[in-house]
C-alpha cells in the first residue's frame, strides 16, 4: 500500500470537502473529459455494502485470505497511519458502491467488458476503484493489482491535500484506455481533480449525450468517421475542414441514434424523413441521405461543395420565409443546425406542418422572431438565456421539449429536441391560438430597427391559413443571398495603411522602460490595449471600423506582418523571435530563394529598418525582389 502522489490545495479553499465529491463524480461519470481514449462510461445505481459482503466477494474469486485482508485494510484507509488503519479495519464500515463500465472510443477489447467497482467512503473522504473484466459468458476476473484510491486529507480543516494511493506498484498493468498509466494518474488526473474540487462549479446545462445510449453513439460515430473522413482532404470551402466535417459527423451520429431509438420505441421500420433548414455546406444532409433517410436541405446560398455530393443528395437554393409555402406536412423531422435567424421559427414551422412533425435545433447566433435577441436577465449567461428562450418557444408551440449537449468541436453545443406534443389533437385550435398570440408578443417595440414593410397587428397574420399563402412570417428578414464581406478586407487601402502607421507609430514611440521592448538595439516598441489603440484613431475612421466584424482588432490581426495581438493587447511583431502560436504553426516556412509577393513593412517604415537580413525575410526588401502574385484578385461586392 503506497502513497504515490499528493497535491495541495491553496489556502482558504472554501469548497471543501463538498468539492471533493463533486470532482470525483466528474471522473466517475464522465471519464472521457480527462481520458481522451474513452467515449464515456455507464454507471449502475449506488447501494450501501458492508464489510462482510466485500469479504465474500473477494474470497469467492481468489480464495487468497491474505490478499483479501490487504484489500480490506486498503479500503479502510491503507494510506493512514498503521494504528488508524487497524482501527478502521476492525470497524464495521459501510461503503456506497456502484459499478461503471468503460466505453472506449475504439473497441480494442472485443466482447470483453472492462468495469470498475467504485467504493465511496464518505466518513473517510476517500474513493477506491476496483477494476475487473467480464467476458461474454459473464465470467469475472478482478485486477487487484490495479486497485487505486483517491483521498482528501486535511490538517485542522485548514490545510487540504489530495492523495493518490495504490495497493501494489509493482504489479500495475496499463494499456492507456481502461487501465491508465500510473504517472498519468499523478500528473494528469490528480491536478484536474484538485482544480475541479476548488472550483466546484455546477454546469448550466445537462451532461453530454444524456438522451442517448453512449455505447451505441460511440460505435456509430467511429463507423461514420471512418466512412466520411476522406471529405477533409477534398474540402473545397474556405472553412476549416476538420472542424466542419467531424462536427457534422457527430451531429449526424446523434440524429441517427436518436431516430433509431424512436423507431424501436414505436415499432416502426421505415426510416424518418427530414428537411434541414439553413443547411449550409449540406454535409449533414449528405450523410443522413447516405445512411438511408429520405430528405433534403434548403439554404439561401449555394456552396461549392454541393456539386461533389451527387444527385442523391437533394439541396435547394432558396430563401426561407416562414409561411404556408414553407410547411412540410409529409416530413417527420425539421432540422436547424446553426440556423441563425430561422432558429425560433423552426418549432413553429414543425408544429404547423403536421401533428406528427418533430424538430431538432442546435442554436448558435441569438435571433428572435423579427430581430436580434435582446437580453432580459443578467443572472444567466447570454447563451443559457437564449437556450431558455428557444425552450419557451418550443413549449408554447406545444412540444414536450428535451435538452441535451452534443460532443462537437464548438462552444455552442446545446441542442433542443421536440419529439412529442403536450396537448391532445382535439385541442389543436386552442394550441394554435397560443402560438399566434406568443409570436405577436415578440414583435419588437419602438426603437428596434427591423427591415419589414407589412407586419400587421392582426392576430391572423401569425396564424396558418389553408386558403392561400399566409403572412404569419411577415416581417421576418432572411439573410442576403450574397454574403457580405465584413472582415476589414473591403476597407479602402489608404484607410488601412493610415491606421497601421498611426498605431505602429504610437507603439514605437513608447520607451523600453515598460519592459515590452525587444532585445538588442532594434526598437520593438511597447504595447497598448486594443481600447487604447482605438483612442488613437480619427473620429471619421471609427464608424467605418464599427461596421466590420471585430473592428480594429480584426484590422490589426489582418496585418500580421506588423502586429502581434495577444490577450487583448497589441505589440510590434519581432520576426527574430520564435513564437509557437496556432497561427504560426499553420504557416509554411518560406523556401530558400523563394520569390516574394509583398513588400516588407519594416524595411519601408521602421526607423531602423527590418531586423532581418533580406535573404532571411519572407517579405521583399525593395521592388527588385518582388514578383507578381499568381493569386486571383478578390472580388469586392458593393
Amino acid at each position: 500500500m503506497t502513497k504515490l502522489a499528493d497535491v495541495k490545495f491553496p489556502g482558504g479553499c472554501a469548497t471543501l470537502p463538498e468539492g471533493f465529491w463533486s470532482a470525483t463524480d466528474v471522473w466517475i461519470k464522465k471519464p472521457h473529459v480527462v481520458n481522451k481514449r474513452l467515449c464515456g462510461a455507464k454507471e449502475t445505481e449506488s447501494r450501501d455494502v458492508g464489510r462482510e459482503e466485500l469479504r465474500v466477494l473477494l474470497r469467492d474469486h481468489r480464495g487468497n485470505h491474505r490478499l483479501c485482508e490487504d484489500v480490506l485494510c486498503f479500503l479502510s484507509g491503507g494510506g493512514d497511519s498503521p494504528a488508524r488503519a487497524h482501527q478502521n479495519h476492525n470497524n464495521n464500515n459501510t461503503w456506497s458502491s456502484s459499478i461503471r463500465t468503460f466505453i472506449p472510443k475504439v473497441n480494442c477489447y472485443g466482447t470483453t467488458l472492462h468495469k470498475e467497482v467504485i467504493l465511496k467512503d464518505f466518513a473517510g473522504q476517500r474513493v477506491t476503484f476496483f477494476p475487473f473484466e467480464e467476458d461474454d459468458e459473464g465470467k469475472v476476473s478482478f485486477k487487484k493489482s490495479n486497485i487505486y484510491q483517491i483521498q482528501l486529507h486535511s490538517k485542522d480543516c485548514d490545510e487540504w491535500a489530495l492523495e493518490l494511493h495504490v495497493l501494489a506498484v509493482d504489479g500495475w498493468f496499463s494499456d492507456g484506455v481502461a487501465y491508465p498509466k500510473l504517472p498519468w494518474l499523478s500528473s494528469d488526473l490528480l491536478p484536474k481533480l484538485r482544480r475541479w474540487a476548488a472550483e466546484c462549479k455546477s454546469s448550466e446545462f445537462k451532461s453530454t449525450l444524456s438522451l442517448l445510449p453512449v455505447e451505441k453513439y460511440s460505435l456509430v460515430y467511429q463507423q461514420l468517421k471512418d466512412k466520411y473522413k476522406a471529405m477533409v482532404k477534398v474540402w473545397p470551402e474556405v472553412t476549416d475542414p476538420e472542424k466542419f466535417v467531424y462536427e457534422d459527423v457527430a451531429i449526424a451520429t446523434y440524429l441517427l441514434v436518436l431516430w433509431d431509438g424512436e423507431r424501436a420505441e414505436s415499432g416502426l421500420t421505415a426510416r424518418q424523413s427530414f428537411v434541414d433548414l439553413g443547411c449550409g455546406n449540406g454535409l449533414l444532409v449528405h450523410i443522413l441521405t447516405n445512411e438511408g433517410h429520405p430528405g433534403k436541405g434548403i439554404d439561401v446560398r449555394r456552396r461549392r461543395i454541393w456539386d461533389m455530393y451527387g444527385p442523391q443528395t437533394v439541396l435547394e437554393e432558396k430563401a426561407i420565409t416562414p409561411g404556408e409555402s414553407f410547411l412540410f406536412p409529409g416530413t417527420d423531422w425539421l432540422i436547424g443546425n446553426h440556423s441563425d435567424e430561422l432558429t425560433p421559427w423552426i418549432p413553429v414551422m414543425a408544429a404547423r406542418s403536421s401533428s406528427s412533425c418533430r424538430y431538432f435545433v442546435l442554436p448558435c447566433c441569438f435571433f428572435d422572431f423579427y430581430a436580434k435577441y435582446q437580453r432580459r436577465q443578467c443572472k444567466k449567461s447570454q447563451y443559457k438565456e437564449y437556450i431558455d428562450f428557444i425552450s419557451e418557444v418550443s413549449r408554447v408551440c406545444g412540444f414536450n421539449t428535451e435538452e441535451d449537449c452534443l460532443r462537437i468541436p464548438s462552444t455552442k453545443r446545446v441542442c433542443l429536441v421536440g419529439k412529442s406534443r403536450n396537448y391532445r389533437l382535439s385541442e389543436e385550435t386552442e394550441a394554435e391560438r397560443r402560438r399566434a398570440h406568443y409570436i405577436l408578443s415578440r414583435q419588437p417595440g419602438p426603437g428596434v430597427t427591423v427591415q419589414r414593410s407589412d407586419v400587421t397587428s392582426d392576430e391572423d397574420s401569425c396564424r396558418g391559413n389553408a386558403g392561400g399563402d399566409s403572412t404569419w412570417g411577415a416581417g421576418f428578414q432572411p439573410r442576403d443571398k450574397v454574403e457580405a464581406v465584413r472582415n476589414c478586407a473591403a476597407l479602402p487601402r489608404e484607410l488601412v495603411d493610415g491606421v497601421v502607421l498611426r498605431v505602429a507609430g504610437a507603439l514605437l514611440s513608447m520607451t523600453a522602460d515598460d519592459g515590452a521592448a525587444s532585445c538588442d538595439d532594434w526598437n520593438g516598441g511597447g504595447s497598448l490595449s486594443v481600447s487604447e489603440a482605438v483612442g488613437l484613431l480619427e473620429q471619421e475612421t471609427l464608424p467605418l471600423l464599427k461596421k466590420e466584424c471585430g473592428g480594429l482588432q480584426t484590422l490589426l490581426k489582418n496585418n500580421h506582418q506588423v502586429f502581434r495581438v495577444e490577450g487583448g493587447r497589441v505589440y510590434i511583431r519581432d520576426w527574430r523571435e520564435k513564437r509557437s502560436t496556432r497561427v504560426d504553426t499553420k504557416r509554411k516556412p518560406a523556401a530558400p530563394g523563394a520569390l516574394k509577393t509583398r513588400l516588407c513593412w519594416f524595411h519601408a517604415n521602421h526607423p531602423q529598418g527590418c531586423p532581418l537580413q533580406a535573404e532571411s525575410c519572407a517579405f521583399a526588401h525593395g521592388l527588385d525582389e518582388m514578383r507578381p502574385s499568381t493569386r486571383p484578385l478578390k472580388k469586392i461586392r458593393n
